[in-house]
């Protein structure tokens, strides 16, 4: 399962360039034209923010891709923001991977400007509509979009999904700090 922070809807596209994966996405985005349609395709598992009952038949199927060999990407954070910190992140749907035995694949995602500067033109948080977002990523000359791959975390090792949710976290917080 690979763990993210999340900063715009381009990470799907620069984590899918570097490892194929399956996402978690609000069920909202499943309405969206194309957008919805190209989620569904790439089997996208669609969660019903604020169920329980909808959480565990979401788990069901990250289970069902995790078994079948599938990587999962999640941005446990629930939401994005400017990249320049990490929000909480929430821990529930990582159960499928402990239940699996499937590592935890902490990534943490950043933008830069080709100097190593710090850019936020990505950033599709707070009231930042589509079209503002797109119009900030063509502004910019050049954007780098860096992964930094962490050590994966044994979901075997350490079986609570809070005290591994914590640890990716922390370890994703660490990489967007050295740079």
């Amino acid at each position: 399962m690979l763990v993210a922070n999340h900063v715009s809807w381009l990470d799907i596209f620069v984590i899918n360039a570097a490892c194929p994966a399956a996402f978690i996405s609000k069920a909202e985005v499943r309405d969206w034209p194309l957008v919805g349609w190209l989620a569904a395709r790439n089997e996208t598992v669609f969660l019903r923010r604020g169920s329980r009952g909808h959480a565990r038949i979401v788990n069901a199927e990250i289970a069902t891709l995790l078994g079948r060999g599938r990587q999962v990407a999640l941005f446990p954070e629930g939401t994005t923001t400017d990249g320049s910190h990490v929000h909480a992140f929430h821990a529930a749907l990582l159960q499928p991977a402990i239940e699996a035995g499937a590592p935890i694949q902490p990534l943490a995602l950043a933008y830069r400007l080709p100097d190593g500067r710090f850019t936020r033109a990505p950033a599709y948080d707070g009231d930042v509509s589509l079209g503002e977002c797109l119009r900030a990523i063509v502004a910019e000359r050049e954007i780098v979009a860096r992964i930094h791959v962490a050590p994966a975390l044994s979901t075997t090792e350490q079986p609570d999904r809070k005290q591994l949710s914590q640890r990716a976290r922390d370890t994703i917080v660490a990489a967007l700090a050295d740079g």
